[in-house]
């Protein structure tokens, strides 16, 4: 690993004095702007792509087989994706209706994709490709208008300065990982301990924060990162679970999270900050994560926090793996993916869809069928989709509804939860009508819709040989529009 400059250090030393002003922390009026847009943006593209890729097993890998660190870096001598083009890449992520792309940094395993002067073990200098993947990616986006965001993983699954060690990473080879916290802490004392002295003691019953050295290589890395790629949308955090055996008070303490995102609002103002720590928001971010589960539900077990009223993001894998997995073909269809688009859309959040690029460097046949699926779709009904709030009647048997100002978009996902009128129509029914409802059509044509409006909400006859599952398309789309604008109590 390459030593920090002193310059550097007194940066750092002089920025973490000031840092805790972050607890108070106020957007500025590009950050708001900023939020306003990703709020608007509905549908982005994960890409998790590491060295891990050479393995074809996931991206957890290293932590789920124990592999020693020696051993595991030194796949990255024989790691040259010789089919990488950006363009490529981006042209087809574009074509899906993806507005932005968020792609692995660095992973739990410690890999960076980018050209850091913090550590040599990087795409640039510890591989024989020897090109920089982050940079190349940043700027075809750049060139084609697609926003770029930048997951940074908080733990690290090889360097000896991760201390205290969390819940994974015990596996890896690491001496540290054999040292008790005590042992460790009278080592330190020796200012030749290369930086191990943790940086405060022990918080009782609160968990100790980690080294003051792993604290100055991240921050290193996230200045980089903000500095040598251009305007970046956000920074996306992930690995403070690796903790989650103290409270939520605990986490900024022992993760230094109000330096960290002082960090990145100085250095970009107008760069969003979310966390996967499946936690409600700390301050100092400005969207809400929810892992493989759309707001509001917990399928996957991860997502059972509180909404906040920040913008939410869903991420979901298209098959069932984050990083590439040989074996891993259980891909979701297209109709799964266009109605989980929707059901996002229908909470008021973006759906985060992820890629595991294969070693080579190209994305799988089944991800590339799928991304120009949803692209097909998206081309006709977009407008139901991006600029939208979630809809004011919320999530119904038969599906959800999106709005803009006086108009309800309501996405009929599945008429069989609906009651039958007849062999050729169903109704749908919809509760909460706020106003008067002046007309309703089907989106995709304008043909005008019979409806009943009450007391109780508002009734609309379909014809049912167009309404899924009875059609093959994934979603019948009706547009209402009223005599005054929706209000949504988000």
């Amino acid at each position: 690993m390459k030593r920090f400059s002193i310059a550097f250090f007194l940066l750092s030393f002089s920025f973490f004095l000031t840092a805790m002003a972050q607890p108070g922390y106020v957007p500025t009026e590009a950050n708001k702007a900023a939020r306003q847009t990703f709020d608007q943006e509905r549908f982005g593209i994960f890409i998790h792509w590491g060295i891990y890729s050479m393995l074809g097993d996931g991206e957890w890998a290293m932590q789920v087989q124990d592999m020693p660190y020696s051993e595991y870096s030194r796949m990255a001598a024989g790691f040259y994706p010789s089919k990488f083009n950006a363009k490529e890449w981006v042209d087809a992520i574009k074509a899906s209706g993806a507005k932005y792309i968020t792609i692995t940094s660095r992973h739990h395993d410690g890999f960076s994709m980018f050209n850091t002067k913090a550590s040599d073990y990087n795409i640039v200098d510890a591989t024989p490709f020897k090109r920089d993947i982050i940079g190349e990616l940043a700027k075809e986006c750049h060139a084609q208008g697609i926003n770029l965001h930048f997951y940074y993983s908080h733990l690290d699954w090889g360097r000896e300065d991760y201390y205290p060690l969390g819940r994974t990473g015990w596996g890896t080879g690491r001496a540290i990982a054999q040292k008790g916290y005590e042992q460790l802490k009278a080592e330190a004392k020796d200012p030749n301990q290369n930086g191990l002295q943790p940086t405060a003691d022990k918080f009782e019953g609160e968990g100790t924060p980690l080294t003051r050295s792993y604290f100055d290589f991240m921050n290193t890395q996230l200045t980089e990162l903000l500095t040598q790629y251009g305007p970046i949308g956000a920074i996306w955090f992930d690995g403070l679970w690796d903790q989650d055996a103290y409270s939520r008070e605990a986490q900024p303490r022992i993760w230094n999270l109000w330096e960290q995102y002082a960090l990145i609002h100085r250095l970009q103002p107008s760069c969003l900050i979310g966390n996967n720590h499946h936690l409600l928001p700390f301050e100092g971010e400005d969207i809400q994560i929810f892992e493989r589960d759309i707001p509001g539900q917990n399928e996957a077990g991860l997502s059972g926090q509180e909404i906040s009223r920040l913008p939410l993001e869903t991420c979901q894998t298209m098959n069932d793996s984050w990083g590439y997995r040989m074996k891993d073909t259980n891909y979701k269809s297209p109709t799964y993916l266009i109605q989980y688009l929707v059901r996002t859309a229908g909470k008021g959040a973006n759906l985060l869809l992820n890629i595991g690029p294969r070693p080579d460097g190209t994305l799988p046949e089944e991800a590339i069928s799928r991304l120009k699926a949803m692209g097909d779709w998206l081309n006709v009904y977009g407008e139901t989709i991006y600029g939208t709030q979630g809809g004011c009647t919320g999530e119904q048997n038969w599906g959800v509804t999106t709005q803009r100002d006086n108009t309800l978009y309501v996405h009929v996902l599945n008429s069989a939860l609906t009651t039958d009128t007849g062999k050729e129509s169903v109704w749908v029914e919809i509760p909460k009508a706020q106003n008067k409802l002046k007309t309703a059509c089907l989106f995709e044509n304008g043909e005008k819709v019979p409806f009943v409006q009450n007391k109780d909400g508002i009734s609309l006859s379909l014809p049912a040989d167009l309404c899924p599952p009875t059609s093959s398309a994934p979603d019948l789309v009706v547009k209402l529009t009223f005599a005054k604008p929706l209000v949504n109590e988000k």
